[in-house]
């Protein structure tokens, strides 16, 4: 398969993909990534990634999307390997280019479309975006998360939430419309006090590799009163590669260096955290291999 887009390489140092970590006993999947960005010096094709993932056990990866193009591609990397599940949708910060161009409507129509394939098991990435939106042009995204909403509820899977400095207008939207059946916060980025409402609201929480920064401490608080029976992890590759390969390209199979620190956190037993992530993830996802 062919790449869709290619990660800058603007003010990284080193390109390299980092040595394998010691591997995971109990196996867990990365429930968000995109391989379907190059990146690194010696770009990795999907089976190697795959590979590479499953010999430090990953056992899965739910490949997510952020236009039509990354959503097709998403589909047909799930309909070619067991190891991967499709999640498709408009990313918030491409929903007002699509209205700009007149096509958001017909862009969610191919999303609905592509919802229905049985190899897709969530609506992600979508939600708000006020980081890199300005006021006046986020009308289009209320109107793609809503109509993503939509299209989660009617097909009965999972949605992956983008939530970037918009905590209080994506809980309001998905308090006003109603959640779809299971909802997940893609690389949680909130604190302690809206990780206790998302799991009063039966919302799971995803954990990416930037739990391990330096300057994340809100999302370590998080982290620690989230209930175990919600938590996620991710790669959100290839970004967010975490501590101590900040800046390297990030991959599936460096989830073990972030679950082995949350479960540090939380002081828990690497497997018994690793056994609780597969559960849940099972559990929002369906099996791989089904």
């Amino acid at each position: 398969m062919t790449y869709v887009q290619q990660r800058s390489n603007d003010g990284r140092k080193d390109l390299r993909y980092p040595a394998a970590p010691e591997p995971l006993a109990v196996p867990v999947y990365d429930n968000h990534a995109h391989l379907d960005i190059v990146d690194g010096d010696e770009p990795l094709t999907l089976g190697e990634q795959l590979d590479r993932a499953q010999a430090v056990g990953i056992a899965g990866v739910v490949q997510s999307s952020g236009d039509i193009e990354s959503s097709r591609w998403a589909v047909d990397a799930a309909a070619s390997d067991p190891r991967v599940l499709a999640a498709v949708a408009i990313h918030p910060n491409d929903a007002p280019t699509y209205a700009d161009e007149g096509r958001l409507d017909e862009a969610i129509a191919v999303i609905d479309e592509l919802a229905a394939h049985p190899r897709t098991r969530a609506v992600g990435e979508t939600g708000l975006d006020f980081f890199r939106t300005d006021p006046e042009r986020r009308g289009p995204q209320h109107a793609s998360f809503e109509a993503h909403i939509a299209i989660a509820k009617k097909h009965g899977i999972a949605m992956q939430i983008h939530d970037r400095d918009a905590h209080d207008a994506v809980l309001e939207t998905l308090t006003r419309v109603g959640a779809p059946e299971t909802t997940v916060f893609h690389c949680f980025s909130g604190d302690d006090a809206m990780a206790r409402v998302c799991a009063d609201a039966g919302y799971y929480l995803s954990f990416a590799g930037n739990v391990t920064f330096k300057n994340a401490q809100n999302l370590r608080d998080a982290l620690r009163v989230t209930p175990l029976d919600r938590i996620l992890v991710e790669t959100d590759a290839p970004f967010l590669t975490p501590v101590p390969l900040r800046g390297r390209p990030n991959a599936p199979y460096l989830v073990p260096i972030t679950v082995r620190f949350m479960a540090a956190e939380l002081d828990l037993e690497v497997d018994e955290l690793c056994a609780r992530i597969a559960a849940n993830t099972q559990r929002v996802y369906g099996s791989f291999e089904g």
